[in-house]
């Protein structure tokens, strides 16, 4: 397929409930800001099956957070994803309009998984060592999203989903970065914890008590260099996409990454505050994606198109270029989910006071 080919070429058929897509457009209207702005600049085709994509992430990611028994609510997102790859959906707005869009596009379903897998390990608690871990999480709850919305786009080219997945960890960096004292306060910590300790700072008595130091802001302002290195790698990607695409994907790009400028105008104080763009920077943004769009029509691809992947994200990137796989949870990828999976149902059987914590193999 051509990496210029439009959604208009590919011909999709109209299966979409205008219902479900107006409770889609609602749900990120109200749940995600910044999507529902960088939304506006897409092509219609393309922005159809995206808020079907988002509203089912937002569903999900909601889901999760909400939901005091954790596990519980991960293993019912694995069985609604489940449902959507049989063809037969939850009678829900969010689960018919995803289904459509999977069916649609022939999503491989790794990339859903992959996201459901991050939510995973936030339901097991799992803790961040290093920058690699901090971006295998961050491939997987936002470079998954990426790598769909490509796909979205009728483009499967490697170099193409692999600068999409950059963008998607730096999006997700740039949000651990804004909301470490939230996170802090539901016992929650993404910030890498070698880099901490590397500070002077430990991670559970930070934990315990958070507040704003010179140890802090060296970390943060770490990531988001990591984030802004991300960014700039990102953008040899666009001119892979269809033109009518790109001025969204150049709004998300300078949306997401104003927010750490907002966190790097407040000192860095992530704890007191939480950074957030104004409307009227969101309406710049939108001008200054749809001009940097229009220059991408004559300048030659960088070079930097065909930077090798993130090692974290190359399991996403192999399956973005792939056609939909609908086998069942963990085929593929050496029964990880179905190990990870196992764990989830022993914890959640343990919180229910079914069984001991433990006394299921995994």
């Amino acid at each position: 397929m051509s990496l210029d080919a439009t959604p208009a070429d590919l011909d999709l058929p109209q299966r979409y409930s205008p219902a479900d897509l107006e409770h889609c457009k609602e749900a990120i209207r109200h749940g995600s800001l910044s999507f529902h702005a960088a939304s506006r600049l897409l092509p219609t085709k393309v922005r159809d099956p995206a808020l079907a994509l988002y509203a089912f992430c937002r569903l999900a990611d909601d889901a999760v957070d909400d939901h005091k028994e954790k596990p519980a609510a991960v293993l019912d997102l694995k069985d609604r994803l489940d449902l959507a790859y049989r063809g037969t959906p939850r009678n829900a707005c969010a689960d018919r309009a995803f289904a459509a869009m999977i069916e649609a596009h022939d999503m491989p379903r790794t990339l859903p998984e992959a996201l459901i897998e991050g939510f995973a390990w936030d339901a097991m608690e799992r803790q961040y060592d290093t920058l690699s871990d901090v971006r295998a999480y961050s491939a997987r709850v936002a470079a998954a999203v990426g790598a769909m919305m490509t796909v979205l786009m009728g483009v499967r080219d490697a170099d193409a989903l692999a600068r999409a997945c950059d963008l998607g960890v730096a999006m997700q960096l740039t949000n651990i970065c804004r909301d470490v004292g939230e996170d802090a306060a539901e016992g929650r910590l993404y910030l890498p914890r070698a880099m901490m300790a590397e500070e002077g700072l430990d991670p559970e008595a930070f934990l315990a008590n958070p507040t704003t130091s010179e140890a802090l802001t060296t970390v943060t302002r770490r990531l988001l260099a990591e984030a802004r290195r991300l960014y700039d790698r990102s953008e040899a990607g666009v001119a892979a996409l269809p033109l009518g695409s790109r001025p969204g994907i150049f709004a998300a790009r300078h949306i997401y990454a104003g927010i750490g400028t907002e966190v790097a105008r407040a000192n860095y104080d992530n704890i007191n505050r939480r950074a957030h763009t104004s409307k009227t920077q969101k309406l710049g943004w939108l001008s200054l994606a749809v001009l940097r769009s229009g220059v991408t029509m004559v300048m030659p691809r960088s070079a930097v198109l065909h930077a090798t992947p993130l090692p974290e994200t190359a399991f996403l990137v192999e399956a973005g270029a792939r056609s939909a796989d609908r086998s069942a949870w963990g085929e593929g990828r050496s029964g990880s989910l179905l190990g990870l999976f196992a764990q989830l149902e022993a914890r959640d059987r343990a919180m229910r006071g079914l069984e001991p914590a433990g006394s299921r193999s995994s």
